[in-house]
């Protein structure tokens, strides 16, 4: 077996099912999940209609590449969303439609390591646990960049010693954050940029949460963005990663991109046709409508705002809760451990929720999840109401 197996770490709701063992929930209280980050909202009926039109398709074995339509959909959107103009980014050789951002995630890597020469890929810590599963299989080293609230839960470029910049063949960022929904500006982006040209590595922006954001007017920006406004047309060492999980509430149908550097996304193209993973024909049918439509997508959004308010407004007089700029998590401190708040939480309350130590590692001293806990407000409205009052009175 490959002997990296045996570094990974269990799954964070693992970790959550053996801390929630052997413990009884009042029954006079449903249970509230707000502890994985699946959309409930329904799936708009013109995706699931266009999926339902094409099933003739399931008769078909469909190509890596993807259909041509699907991929100019893709590239569209991406300069419409972006602020890139019109064929800025190239459907034929910068586009490649993915089963999901986390297969990719995880496949990109293996595709871009080069394990001969003790390769670092960095990641923010906490972080979404495929980019450090990834690195390990790929045979590389994961490198723990803290997000803590003293560097306001972004990372710190400045705090990486050139030694590892000068090992790092890959560098994880995800903005808006998961867990914190944190925000990289433009600015970070540029120089994290000015990074990958100085050290020669790969960035791979998860960029999954782009669509969910609190103001209307000021949508997060996306490292392709960054990339082009600086004249760096052909997108040299970025890739980032899109889906329609979050933006358009359909998980079960495995739709997302990667787009970026033509010379990357050459060689990872070659890696997926023997990785075995084309996107079935009617998927990428359904796929093309969602992508040529927004409207739903703000409807989503004002859904997502809806929650914030009424959750945050029943907490905000007893314990520190801040509105993140985007994502549908809220990164909430705990007055005890993270454990064992989870724990009593669903013990008294019947809630769970994910403790943030389980998305993070001991790295320098400290583990920046810890003392957290992520609430993902999936759940309709009024079970999220329902949760903030039931954590309020747990609270107290």
């Amino acid at each position: 077996m490959n002997p990296h197996l045996a570094e990974l770490h269990p799954y964070p709701f693992e970790k959550l099912a053996s801390l929630k063992q052997g413990v009884t929930p009042p029954a006079n209280k449903p249970h509230i999940a707000l502890s994985i980050g699946e959309p409930k909202h329904a799936t708009p009926h013109f995706i699931q209609e266009a999926l339902l039109r094409h099933l003739h398709g399931l008769t078909l074995y469909p190509t890596t590449k993807g259909l041509p339509e699907l991929r100019q959909a893709i590239a569209d959107w991406t300069c419409r969303r972006f602020g890139i103009p019109a064929g800025g980014v190239d459907a034929e050789t910068e586009v490649l439609p993915v089963n999901g951002t986390r297969e990719a995630l995880f496949s990109l890597v293996q595709a871009v390591i080069d394990p001969v020469d003790k390769p670092i890929v960095i990641m923010p810590n906490p972080f979404y646990q495929i980019y450090e599963g990834a690195a390990l299989l790929a045979g590389a080293e994961p490198y723990y960049l803290n997000t803590t609230a003293e560097s306001g839960y972004l990372p710190d470029f400045d705090s990486v010693p050139e030694a590892i910049w000068q090992r790092c063949q890959l560098m994880f960022i995800c903005s808006p954050g998961n867990p914190t929904g944190t925000v990289l500006t433009q600015a970070d982006h540029l120089k994290l940029l000015a990074l990958a040209d100085k050290y020669d590595f790969v960035i791979a922006s998860d960029e999954c949460y782009t669509e969910l954001y609190d103001d209307e007017s000021n949508p997060p920006q996306g490292l392709l963005q960054s990339a082009y406004a600086v004249g760096n047309a052909d997108f040299k060492r970025c890739v980032i990663f899109q889906s329609l999980s979050k933006r358009s509430n359909a998980p079960g149908l495995r739709s997302g991109f990667v787009a970026g550097d033509a010379e990357v996304l050459k060689n990872y193209f070659k890696y997926r046709t023997y990785h075995g993973c084309p996107m079935p024909v009617p998927t990428q049918h359904a796929s093309i409508a969602a992508w040529n439509d927004e409207e739903h997508v703000k409807h989503n959004r004002q859904l997502y705002r809806d929650k914030f308010t009424a959750f945050i407004d029943i907490l905000k007089d007893i314990c520190d809760i801040s509105r993140p700029p985007a994502s549908f998590y809220i990164w909430l401190k705990t007055p005890i451990s993270d454990t064992e708040f989870a724990q009593k939480l669903f013990a008294q309350q019947n809630i769970t929720v994910l403790p943030g130590s389980y998305l993070s590692r001991d790295s320098g001293g400290i583990n920046p999840g810890a003392n957290h806990v992520r609430i993902a407000l999936v759940a309709p409205i009024e079970e999220c109401v329902d949760a903030a009052r039931r954590i309020k009175e747990f609270l107290k």
